[in-house]
């Protein structure tokens, strides 16, 4: 099942301008019970609410009938759904982050003709920390290790063979 954007921002708006079952929100945020119960009791305002309804992430006439029916469980509206499935995994986790150079690395030596901007957007980077890394002033150049961006999770090998067969077309074409 998809889960909105921000699900904790979600949980605490849904908490506080719905009727909705705990339970509900648990399911539609993908939390825990014990989470949403957590967000409801913080007093101290650390989740800030975001609106799911003007993100046209559900309808209000979804959250009423859920209202309603405690037993009926909140979808996510199919424009938001189709969003979400074309953003892909576009956040990277902390862990691997600091492999992101490496991935940089590695494409740059084995592709030494793509483009900066074709890198940063395959990687999730700014152009600026390819052309560093390209120009070897980046701040820890000694200490990368080339190493595949697909083997890292950085990026899909699907991506990765679109990108570069889309280089190659055009080099031909050229």
């Amino acid at each position: 099942m998809m889960m909105p954007l921000m699900p904790k921002s979600t949980t605490a708006w849904l908490v506080d301008n719905t009727t909705l079952t705990f339970e509900q929100i648990a399911e539609f945020c993908g939390l825990h019970i014990l989470e949403v119960q957590s967000i409801a009791d913080d007093s101290t305002g650390k989740v800030t609410p975001f609106d799911p309804i003007a993100h046209s992430q559900v309808t209000r006439e979804e959250i009423v009938r859920c209202e309603q029916d405690p037993a009926a469980r909140l979808h996510i509206t199919e424009m938001a759904a189709e969003q979400l499935k074309q953003k892909g995994a576009k956040l990277v986790s902390r862990t691997k982050r600091q492999d992101r150079p490496n991935g940089i690395l590695w494409l740059i030596q084995q592709h030494p003709k793509i483009s900066d901007s074709i890198v940063s957007k395959l990687l999730h980077t700014t152009k600026s920390t390819v052309e560093s890394i390209r120009n070897k002033s980046y701040k820890n150049y000694t200490a990368l290790k080339p190493q595949n961006p697909v083997t890292l999770g950085l990026c899909e090998q699907v991506d990765l063979d679109d990108i570069l067969m889309s280089f190659v077309n055009e080099e031909v074409g050229a």
